[in-house]
């Protein structure tokens, strides 16, 4: 808005008309710019927990399950693996064709050459075979399966 300032009749011997503007003050308005960004922040942080995606594997059940560390390398392998012959190396996709290669690239400077495969229960053997001949080819001397214990007996 334009400031307006009342100007006084024959000010400096001139004939003026009414009103005169005089310049504006640009500011800008911060209440409702603070406002947005905070209802922005409160959406953002509810949302970021629900945009985390994981990998759903149904681990076998066992009787003899125990916790391991997380410094091993661990292989997921989804039901999935069965139309889209991709497994996850420590969270990450990897086509099973470049999978040794991948896995060579980790035992490289590793002196424990074990690897965990959590597999889905619903896997026929040759798939859980297939990954494991991978591995072998990168690499990996010792193989461990999860495992979830059974509950309830």
């Amino acid at each position: 808005m334009p400031k307006v300032i009342a100007s006084a009749p024959n000010a400096g011997g001139r004939h003026q008309r009414g009103r005169r503007t005089g310049p504006t003050l640009a500011e800008i308005n911060v209440i409702p710019l603070v406002d947005v960004m905070l209802v922005l922040l409160i959406i953002f942080m509810v949302a970021a927990p629900m945009l985390q995606q994981g990998i759903e594997v149904s681990l076998p059940k066992a009787a003899r399950s125990s916790t391991m560390s997380s410094e091993r390398i661990f292989v997921d392998v989804p039901v999935s693996f069965r139309d889209e012959l991709r497994v996850f190396l420590n969270k990450e996709p990897v086509g099973i064709s470049i999978l040794g290669e991948r896995i060579r690239q980790l035992m490289v400077n590793r002196s424990d050459k074990s690897v965990i495969l959590r597999m889905d229960g619903q896997l026929t053997i040759q798939h859980q075979v297939r990954v494991i001949e991978q591995l072998r080819a990168g690499g990996a001397e010792q193989m461990g399966l999860a495992t979830d214990p059974i509950t309830g007996r």
